[in-house]
């Protein structure tokens, strides 16, 4: 069954500069061309990354809405986006089944959350 999202819009100030990095970021991400005319974007497991230039209207940071992704290693996803350089912005927090989840921003101050097991951090309490 595909997923109920159809895309998450991310806004930022240089938009080949961040299809770049988030290509980085999500490894399984794949770059598309989509409309007529083509408009870049990427999309992961049937979801749409559509990456746009930030505006009046809506700018880059950390506003509102996270968008939490599954991944099968937390402590490895988390280890990969620091070293793209993406900053820790809240937790990492234990939470059940020996998962955890956090929220990361990306060099525009955008947040990508994570959630997902974690064999450092152990069982949560």
């Amino acid at each position: 069954m595909p997923s109920p999202i159809a895309a998450v819009m991310i806004h930022v100030a240089d938009v080949e500069l961040a299809l770049r990095w988030y290509q980085r970021a999500l490894p399984e991400a794949e770059r598309v061309s989509i409309g007529s005319p083509a408009f870049e974007c990427l999309s992961l497991h049937g979801v749409l990354l559509e990456i746009v230039p930030q505006d009046e209207k809506v700018g880059a940071g950390a506003f509102g809405s996270v968008v939490y992704w599954r991944v099968d290693d937390f402590d490895a996803a988390l280890l990969r986006l620091q070293s793209l350089g993406g900053t820790l912005y809240r937790g990492p927090l234990r939470i059940e089944d020996s998962q955890c989840m956090c929220q990361v921003q990306d060099p525009w101050g955008n947040c990508i959350g994570l959630r997902g097991p974690s064999a450092e951090r152990g069982p949560a309490a």
